[in-house]
């Protein structure tokens, strides 16, 4: 096995000679663990945090998975690899358009390098709209299991997945499209086929059920016996998740949605509103389009102060940030943000107008992320820390560090 060491956006890596793999626990907020491990049904991520590391670990904002996934497989932040939300306006372009692919990548990847490097490197990804960013520039295996079946050698790194893995492509809206995952790692490993993989799950069950959901406890008890099975294939593994998840209702369990653009054009009329709602993407069932962070242009430059100001005031919205502030505290790119970015309150999420939103989509009730009430989650390793990482753990450590803590900073 390779050990080649190797340097990604400034930061050197030194891999063991053991399989690395990382899992983003998609929407995995840090209750999901402590609730199913309270019923005794997450004995290998149990013992993971006795005998290696267990921890929180603060996400890239905003909060979504296009985001996340990119700022893991870099190490850095929105700012520097560019990738801002799953949906954005283009300004050059004059259009609103879905950011998936890896033209928008501004940064290479941990995965590429690593593969440049000599290791078999191989990314499975739940949902397609992330497999051509998170396979960027990469030599090696790379498929979402929404198409497993789809897989061609040449375009995919591998085919006949489905014999492999010895599972069925599963829907997408499902626990198996995570599972499957976790199985092709597994798989692949076994195979001989990969020695350092990236496995990103899909955070469907999370927007559907509540940490102390049965259907909950049995897919977290489902993913553990999987990550017990990575472990005793001598894997080093490193577990965090892209963002929390928390449910956007009212008392009486209906959806808490502030649709801003309709506000702005209420108190303002029309000074060229338009507000883009970056969780925005093809899997409506998940979230109806509707997340705790917005952006907001306007043609009236002059009056963004006087806009941002007013929004403050009004309950439910918590952050506004003008686009040089967003740079400096939220770490976002300056050139693909609106003029305002807009956070709101815990159990609160913002739309663009009723009229955008289609809340019959939803598959039971409204449970969405992107705010800084989904910010924190948790980090786990399968090895304990070396001592200097022990003190970066008690830091400000961040969710994109995972590569490195579970490479670098793991006793092997």
């Amino acid at each position: 096995m390779n050990t080649k060491s190797f340097e990604v956006n400034g930061r050197q890596y030194d891999p063991p000679a053991k399989p690395i793999v990382v899992i983003c626990m998609d929407g995995s907020a840090d209750e999901y663990l402590d609730i199913t491990m309270a019923h005794g049904r997450l004995p290998n991520i149990q013992k993971m945090s006795v005998s290696g590391y267990r921890g929180m670990v603060r996400g890239a904002l905003p909060s979504f998975t296009n985001v996340n996934n990119s700022s893991i497989v870099t190490g850095v932040s929105p700012k520097v690899h560019g990738i801002c939300g799953n949906y954005l306006y283009d300004t050059q372009l004059k259009q609103e358009v879905m950011m998936n692919s890896a033209s928008y990548l501004r940064s290479g990847t941990i995965l590429a390098a690593a593969a440049d490097a000599g290791r078999k490197v191989a990314v499975v990804t739940a949902k397609e709209k992330l497999r051509d960013i998170l396979s960027y520039k990469m030599k090696g295996i790379a498929i979402s299991a929404e198409k497993a079946n789809l897989a061609q050698l040449e375009t995919h790194g591998i085919e006949n997945v489905e014999a492999i893995v010895g599972t069925a492509t599963p829907a997408i809206y499902s626990a198996d499209a995570s599972l499957f995952v976790l199985k092709a790692g597994v798989a692949f490993i076994k195979a001989g086929l990969a020695d350092f993989l990236y496995l990103s799950l899909t955070d469907y069950m999370q927007h559907t059920y509540a940490p102390e959901a049965p259907e909950s406890l049995a897919f977290y008890e489902a993913q553990d016996k999987l990550i017990g099975e990575l472990m005793e294939l001598g894997a080093v593994v490193g577990a965090t998740a892209d963002h929390g998840m928390n449910a956007k209702v009212k008392a009486d369990g209906s959806p808490q949605v502030l649709f801003v653009e309709e506000m702005l054009e209420q108190q303002f009329g029309d000074l060229g509103f338009r507000v883009i709602c970056p969780i925005t993407d093809p899997y409506v069932k998940h979230h109806g389009a509707l997340g705790s962070y917005v952006v907001v242009h306007l043609d009236a430059i002059d009056r963004v102060e006087e806009v941002k100001n007013w929004l403050m005031q009004q309950q439910g919205i918590t952050e506004v940030y003008d686009r040089a502030m967003a740079v400096h505290v939220l770490e976002q790119p300056e050139d693909r943000i609106g003029d305002l970015v807009v956070l709101s309150a815990r159990d609160v999420v913002l739309g663009r107008r009723a009229s955008y939103h289609d809340l019959a989509a939803l598959d039971g009730t409204l449970r969405s992320h992107g705010g800084r009430y989904e910010e924190m989650v948790p980090m786990v390793l399968s090895h304990p820390l070396k001592p200097a990482y022990r003190i970066k753990a008690g830091g400000d450590p961040r969710n994109f560090d995972i590569f490195d803590f579970t490479i670098n900073g793991t006793i092997v």
